[in-house]
């Protein structure tokens, strides 16, 4: 014997023979597979019943046999009755196919007050009935849902950044030329017009640039610790002038409302933006209501908003009575040149820049809208964990001086480092060219490191970062000069800037400007080596 434990049967026959003698007779049978096997039945009957999402069997026929309680929780929730109520109106035609090939079906969707259940048939042939499972996915096809709208959204903005991004190197030629040649004393007045709308137009293209990049969340952020109240306090007198006198403008601004870490330029943006756009939505007039308020943010609901995380939150709710928006346009409200004004009437980047400030500032937003009943916004800002740091702005001198010093142009856009070139020789400067990070390190082996200054584009071809490239360099002159030039901020672009020997000037920018941050930088070195330079 192994030990193991066994059942068995035991059947007793008392027989008494004539001289009164009692005997006992009997079989005794090993019956544990038969127990084990009760067992089992057991605990497949118990799943059917204690199954927490709906288990149904129909006979050959089409007649319901067994539904468990789930599935009558299910019906009674959707104030149904009667449980066929709930499954697709062709159960009895997919039962037929399910009997007649022996092949299942699955997921069989019906969709009721705005929930969506999923049916699966499983033909049991051998006993001639069909099992049928039940589920609600809603849940399920809302997050899916979120997840391929935010995924769309980030392709998109992908795509605006490497626009935006090539658009700024165009930009600062445009800009560069016009402003040089505006400069001159000779210009006549038909000439110096046009170079002045020039300007103008360069401008407002440039600001459209900014828009995208804040859409793609590659436009830098000034972030410092902020009362999300006092902020929009300080816009109320604006938006009042803003709306006009057809739409009432009402505030209510939470207590207790959690500091948030964010850009005060880039959340009056946010409001301002959404305020355009409720005034639109408001042609014949209406209430706006802005509001705050504090948020705890728990699982429950992180696990019906894609975007949503745990923690505290600051919730600024910006609320219209204006003509409201279907589904659809919904999906499509946060993506660049989406509009439904009429054509010339808007850039199709209000909520776009919306979506990207956002974004940028680790929050999230949600839209509730329907056609006739106005829209609400709401934008969640965590509560700040620490103090940001912002970038130091460029002091402004009152007179731009040039010099003798060597100058290294690191540019794969040919006629942007020409333009910086000729800006440069104008202020004296020697200057080598290279179209790549390659390139440049065989002119410095050429040159013998004779060179002061290293002015880099960030992002380049052949594999070669401008930080890879500086990095490089300083590697064998440490104390090297480096001015970054991108229309990407080197934060979003992970880039720490040694803020002793490295500068950064955005794209686009004007020669003024370019002149101003090259004399900075030569400046700051250590007093040998610019007497060394001179």
């Amino acid at each position: 014997m192994d030990g193991a434990h066994r059942w068995v049967e035991f059947y007793s026959h008392r027989a008494e023979a004539n001289d009164g003698t009692i005997s006992i007779s009997g079989t005794l049978t090993d019956i544990t597979d038969r127990k084990a096997a009760e067992v089992q039945i057991q605990k497949l009957a118990a799943f059917p019943r204690v199954n927490p999402n709906p288990v149904l069997e129909f006979s050959a026929d089409g007649s319901l046999s067994y539904a468990n309680e789930a599935a009558w929780e299910l019906t009674r929730s959707l104030g149904m009755k009667d449980i066929t109520s709930v499954l697709p109106t062709e159960t009895k035609a997919i039962l037929m196919d399910c009997m007649a090939t022996g092949k299942k079906r699955l997921r069989e969707e019906v969709k009721l007050s705005g929930r969506t259940i999923a049916w699966s048939f499983f033909p049991i042939t051998a006993s001639h009935v069909v099992h049928c499972y039940g589920a609600d996915v809603t849940e399920m096809l809302n997050l899916e849902a979120q997840f391929r709208h935010a995924q769309k959204l980030e392709s998109v903005g992908q795509l605006a950044a490497g626009v935006a991004h090539d658009f700024n190197n165009i930009l600062t030629v445009i800009m560069g030329y016009s402003d040089t040649l505006a400069s001159r004393s000779d210009l006549s007045s038909e000439v110096r017009e046009p170079l002045k709308l020039i300007a103008e137009a360069s401008s407002r293209a440039a600001s459209l640039t900014r828009q995208l990049l804040m859409f793609s969340r590659k436009q830098v952020v000034q972030l410092k610790s902020l009362e999300l109240n006092v902020v929009l306090q300080n816009l109320d007198k604006m938006l009042s002038r803003l709306l006009g006198e057809d739409i009432v403008l009402q505030s209510h601004y939470g207590a207790g409302l959690p500091r948030v870490e964010g850009d005060t330029g880039m959340i009056e943006q946010v409001v301002m933006n959404l305020t355009v756009n409720s005034r639109d939505a408001m042609p014949k007039g209406g209430t706006l209501t802005i509001s705050t308020s504090a948020a705890e943010i728990d699982s429950a609901y992180v696990s019906r908003n894609a975007d949503a995380r745990m923690g505290t939150f600051a919730c600024l709710t910006v609320r219209d009575s204006g003509i409201g928006m279907d589904r659809k346009t919904q999906e499509r409200i946060f993506e660049p040149f989406f509009s439904t004004k009429e054509v010339g009437k808007g850039t199709g980047l209000g909520l776009a820049t919306v979506y990207g400030i956002v974004k940028q500032h680790e929050g999230w937003i949600e839209v509730e809208s329907s056609p006739g009943q106005g829209t609400t916004f709401r934008i969640f800002f965590p509560e700040t964990p620490a103090t940001g740091v912002s970038s130091e702005p460029l002091a402004e001198r009152p007179e731009i001086n040039g010099g003798r010093e060597t100058i290294m142009v690191v540019e794969d856009e040919e006629v942007l480092r020409e333009l910086v070139r000729e800006i440069l020789l104008q202020y004296d400067y020697e200057v080598i060219e290279a179209s790549s990070g390659v390139e440049a390190l065989r002119i410095w082996d050429a040159h013998e490191g004779r060179i002061d200054l290293l002015l880099t584009d960030m992002v380049m071809p052949e594999g070669m970062s401008g930080r890879e490239l500086a990095a490089q360099l300083q590697g064998r002159a440490p104390d090297l000069r480096v001015i970054y030039t991108s229309g990407y901020s080197p934060e979003v672009m992970g880039t720490e800037m040694d803020r002793g020997q490295s500068l950064f000037l955005p794209k686009p920018y004007l020669p003024p400007q370019l002149a101003q941050i090259v004399r900075q930088s030569l400046d700051s070195r250590p007093r040998e080596l610019a007497q060394g330079a001179g």
